[in-house]
C-alpha cells in the first residue's frame, strides 16, 4: 500500500512538472512573438489580450480572472483533479507572462511571429492537455455544450474564436491582425493535436480473409507487430471466420497491403486512424 501511494505521489509530481513546462512554453510563445505584435490566440487568452489592450493592465491578471468562472464550472461538472491541474497551469502561465513581458520580442515580422509563436504556443498548450489539464477555460464550456447540443467541441470553439477575432478587429486591432490571428489559431490547434496524439500516424487494420493464418504469419514475420484473431461468422455462408486485427504505423501500411494482396487478393482490408496506443509489443519509436 505504501508503494502504491509513493507511485501516486511521483506520478502527480511528474504531471505538475509537465504542466509547468507546458505553461512556460506557452507563455514564451505569447510574450516573445504574439502579444508584442498584437496577434491573438482564441479563447480566454485572446480575451485577456484584448482586455489588457483596452485597460492598460497586464494580461497576466486577466488570464486568472477570466478563467475563474470556467474553473468553477469545471470543478462542478468535470472533477477536482482536472480543475486543480488547470488552475495550477493558469497560475504558472500568468506568472510566466508577467515575467517574460519585460523582455524584447524575438521578431517584429508579422508572418514569422504568427507561425513561430503559434507553434510554440500550441506545443505548450498540448503538453498541458496531454498531462490532464488545460490553459483555457473556454474548452471546458465547449466540452459541456457538446454533450447537450448538436455541435462538436471544435465547432463551438471555432464559433467563439471567430467572435473574439471580430471583436478584436473592431475594438483594438486591425482586420489584418484579426486575419493573422486566425492563422495563429489554426497552427496552434494543429500543434496541440501533434503533441497530444503524437506525430506518428497510427492505423488500426481489420483484415477479413479466407487465408487468415497465412496472412498473419507473414505479417508477424515482416512487421513483428502483435495481432489478434476476432471470431466472426459470414452472413451469407454462415461459416465461421477468423478476422485479423492489428495496429501499424503509416510507413508499415504499404507493406501490410502488399502482403495481404500477394496472399489473398480478395481479402477485405479496413483501415482507420488511431490517436494513440500503448502496451503489447507496440513501440512507436521503432523504425522499420
Amino acid at each position: 500500500m505504501a508503494m502504491t501511494k509513493k507511485k501516486r505521489v511521483l506520478k502527480e509530481i511528474r504531471q505538475l512538472i509537465m504542466i509547468t513546462l507546458g505553461a512556460v512554453i506557452a507563455a514564451a510563445g505569447l510574450e516573445f512573438f504574439l502579444v508584442p505584435n498584437n496577434i491573438l490566440d482564441g479563447g480566454v487568452i485572446g480575451l485577456s489580450i484584448i482586455a489588457a489592450e483596452l485597460t492598460g493592465m497586464t494580461m497576466s491578471i486577466f488570464l486568472i480572472v477570466l478563467n475563474l468562472p470556467f474553473l468553477y464550472i469545471g470543478f462542478r461538472r468535470i472533477g477536482m483533479k482536472f480543475t486543480i491541474h488547470t488552475l495550477y497551469g493558469v497560475i504558472v502561465l500568468s506568472a510566466s507572462t508577467a515575467y517574460l513581458h519585460h523582455f524584447e520580442p524575438v521578431t517584429n515580422d508579422l508572418f514569422l511571429a504568427t507561425v513561430i509563436g503559434a507553434v510554440i504556443l500550441g506545443t505548450g498548450v498540448g503538453l498541458v492537455i496531454r498531462t490532464g489539464g488545460a490553459l483555457d477555460g473556454s474548452e471546458i464550456i465547449a466540452i459541456l455544450v457538446s454533450k447537450k447540443r448538436p455541435v462538436s467541441v471544435g465547432q463551438f470553439i471555432m464559433i467563439v474564436n471567430v467572435f473574439i477575432f471580430i471583436l478584436a478587429a473592431f475594438l483594438v486591432f486591425s482586420w489584418e491582425t484579426a486575419m493573422y490571428s486566425i492563422i495563429t489559431y489554426y497552427i496552434a490547434y494543429k500543434m496541440i493535436d501533434i503533441v497530444v496524439e503524437g506525430i506518428e500516424e497510427l492505423k488500426s487494420v481489420t483484415i477479413i480473409s479466407d487465408m487468415p493464418e497465412e496472412i498473419s504469419a507473414e505479417l508477424l514475420k515482416q512487421l513483428g507487430r502483435g495481432m489478434t484473431y476476432i471470431q466472426g461468422q459470414g452472413v451469407f455462408t454462415g461459416e465461421p471466420k477468423k478476422i485479423i486485427y492489428t495496429i501499424v504505423t503509416r510507413i508499415e501500411l504499404s507493406t501490410l497491403r502488399s502482403i495481404v494482396e500477394d496472399i489473398d487478393p480478395n481479402a477485405l482490408v479496413a483501415i482507420e486512424n488511431i490517436a494513440d496506443v500503448s502496451g503489447s509489443n507496440f513501440d512507436k519509436g521503432t523504425a522499420h
